[in-house]
């Protein structure tokens, strides 16, 4: 049935983490009839992600960027987007949501807009396991299949080392797209038979549509005309949605990309200590703590002539054979920065070795 929300306290997500760990003594007093709820719903929290991760989903744990802008739009900090207990409340509450709409819907065999994921392809897949091979992991294939589980083992294994981030970032480009569909196939990052968007109708149109499909279906709209309907066009809407996501991803991506380049033009001949997020013929791309990323050009690397080898994803000097690998802390200053053409270039400090080949 049909249902009107009404709110008796306004919450934050730092609130909420204060109150569950630290106990902040002002939040306690002013929350104390709401705390044994919240203490319910982190322990609901907890029995959710253990049966996720019981069934094998993938947990990619990138940090978000998080760019605070002044009154005029221009950036002043930029930061990893705070991930807590709070957040990941939020976050198992509205997985374990959608995956009850969807397979509700599923059985009704009413026409729907289901969310769905498969498996890697073979080619992606043999190049994950020869990137992960390079870093001492392997994923374990049954019947030549493999199950998100053992991507969820690597992932586990290389939480809190120097590559965690690359190992992450790379199970995830090998991943399928996820896409909007009018007909189930389930979700393979997430180990789920039955998923859809059904959680944000106020800022994806995906979810709006299933809470009209919803409301009809309340309202015995949803007739064997009406179904016939939805199912001709469920498709093309299915599609549509999916096309207008990727848009809109790129120009979410290319909005960050500008305004971390913003943030940075003033920051040349700056130190940062940051970690070899990617190599490539023609230079060497370093992420620093805060999420932005810049490029060393091999061209700029006068001190030996570098080259890239594209097995083994590093770059080695021929007189000095030092090398740069994926995930390698390095030391790099900031030597240009171009808003036009939205880069940022980094030099590697002089006489500088890799941190983990220090002694």
């Amino acid at each position: 049935m049909e249902s009107v929300i009404h709110s008796n306290y306004r919450m934050t997500y730092s609130a909420v983490r204060e109150i569950l760990e630290e106990g902040t003594p002002a939040l306690m007093e002013e929350y104390a009839e709401i705390i044994p709820m919240l203490r319910d719903m982190d322990e609901l929290r907890q029995i959710l992600g253990e049966k996720r991760k019981r069934r094998g989903a993938v947990n990619f744990d990138l940090p978000e960027s998080k760019i605070i802008l002044d009154k005029d739009g221009r950036p002043t900090d930029i930061l990893p987007y705070e991930r807590s207990i709070s957040t990941n409340m939020i976050e198992e509450f509205m997985l374990v949501c959608n995956e009850t709409i969807a397979e509700d819907f599923f059985w009704q065999e009413i026409p729907f807009l289901f969310r769905s994921h498969t498996e890697p392809d073979e080619e992606k897949l043999e190049k994950m396991e020869q990137f992960l091979r390079g870093f001492g992991y392997h994923l374990r294939k049954k019947d030549g299949e493999i199950h998100p589980r053992e991507i969820q083992k690597v992932l586990q294994t290389a939480e809190g080392t120097d590559e965690e981030r690359i190992i992450t970032r790379m199970v995830l480009r090998s991943m399928m797209q996820a896409r909007y569909t009018a007909e189930n196939t389930g979700h393979f990052g997430l180990a789920a038979k039955y998923y859809c968007h059904f959680t944000s109708p106020i800022r994806r149109y995906p979810d709006l549509e299933i809470h009209r499909l919803i409301k009809k279906t309340l309202h015995g709209e949803m007739d064997e005309k009406n179904a016939a309907a939805y199912n001709a066009k469920m498709p093309d809407i299915a599609k549509h949605c999916s096309q207008r996501e990727r848009i809109a991803d790129e120009a979410e991506r290319d909005t960050d990309a500008l305004k971390k380049v913003e943030y940075m033009e003033d920051k040349i001949g700056n130190v940062y200590e940051g970690i070899v997020s990617g190599v490539t013929g023609w230079g060497l791309y370093v992420e620093l703590p805060n999420t932005i990323e810049g490029m060393v050009p091999l061209a700029q690397m006068d001190d030996d002539y570098y080259e890239f080898d594209e097995k083994n994803m590093l770059v080695f000097g021929r007189r000095t054979k030092k090398i740069y690998r994926l995930g390698d802390r390095v030391l790099v200053t900031v030597a240009k920065v171009d808003r036009m053409m939205g880069t940022i270039d980094f030099i590697f400090e002089e006489d500088f070795t890799p941190l983990n080949e220090q002694a």
